[in-house]
């Protein structure tokens, strides 16, 4: 995705008006991921709260978070689920609102609707590049956590699926940004970015890589949005089955991604 595409809210309106195009995305690490634990299940290890908690997960896409650790979840925990995309909030409403814990909210993480000192827990899963005006959105997730309440924030390095950039610009030489979407907030700068905001910040990194032996599910990713291609479709598609096979059959994609954890600083 361009990366003045990442906050431009009618391109991603568009994007993520349904879950189809995440899924693509997410289809490709679930497949091919050398780390089987699973990228949900560790960040959902990260998640030291009380046994009766008050939790918002902003951009929450279709629950994959909550999907994937039902069997988890502590029966005192009450989670809101939002998102600013009111189509992939009713992606997320239909996977899991037949759950006692949760309830479901559009909301833009710039103006948060709820009462300050209201949360236990704030979680951004990949999703504070996307966010216009980042410093607002922070200022907004300090109010509404309470002043012991836990921020988690996760997102990719500089070095995150450097191979599949690579890629695309072996293709199309034109497509110099493709992969610097999610410069705006990365591991190497967001602890900067939290800092007047947050407090005792952590940061924990995901070990994993990707191992790709199939080029439609590397091809579908890329495509999902990332790049236009129109007519060029079907040889793009063509290009990525031969440069497979030029690697012996194996695509290897580095990975780097992690969680900042912290507590708000006082007012």
């Amino acid at each position: 995705m361009p990366p003045e595409k990442m906050t431009d809210r009618q391109y991603l309106e568009k994007q993520y008006q349904d879950a189809s195009k995440l899924k693509a995305r997410l289809n490709l690490h679930q497949r091919f991921s050398a780390n089987k634990y699973g990228w949900q299940r560790w960040v959902f290890d990260q998640l030291k709260l009380p046994d009766r908690s008050l939790i918002l997960e902003l951009g929450c896409g279709p629950g994959t978070l909550w999907l994937e650790n039902l069997d988890r979840i502590p029966s005192g925990w009450e989670i809101t689920l939002s998102d600013f995309s009111a189509g992939m909030l009713a992606e997320a409403r239909r996977n899991l609102e037949k759950r006692r814990h949760f309830r479901f909210e559009v909301v833009d993480a710039q103006s948060i609707p709820f009462e300050s000192g209201h949360f236990d827990a704030v979680i951004a899963n990949h999703m504070l590049y996307h966010v216009p005006d980042r410093q607002a959105a922070f200022s907004e997730i300090r109010r509404v956590l309470k002043p012991a309440g836990r921020f988690y924030a996760s997102t990719g390095g500089d070095q995150h699926l450097i191979e599949i950039a690579s890629l695309v610009r072996k293709f199309d030489a034109k497509q110099v940004s493709w992969g610097k979407g999610g410069a705006s907030f990365t591991l190497e700068n967001g602890m900067s970015q939290l800092f007047p905001w947050f407090s005792n910040i952590e940061l924990y990194t995901y070990k994993d890589c990707l191992e790709v032996t199939e080029a439609a599910p590397l091809a579908d990713y890329i495509l999902s949005g990332r790049i236009a291609l129109g007519e060029q479709e079907q040889q793009f598609r063509q290009f990525v089955a031969r440069e497979l096979e030029s690697h012996g059959g194996v695509f290897h994609v580095t990975t780097v991604a992690g969680l900042f954890v912290s507590i708000p600083k006082g007012e």
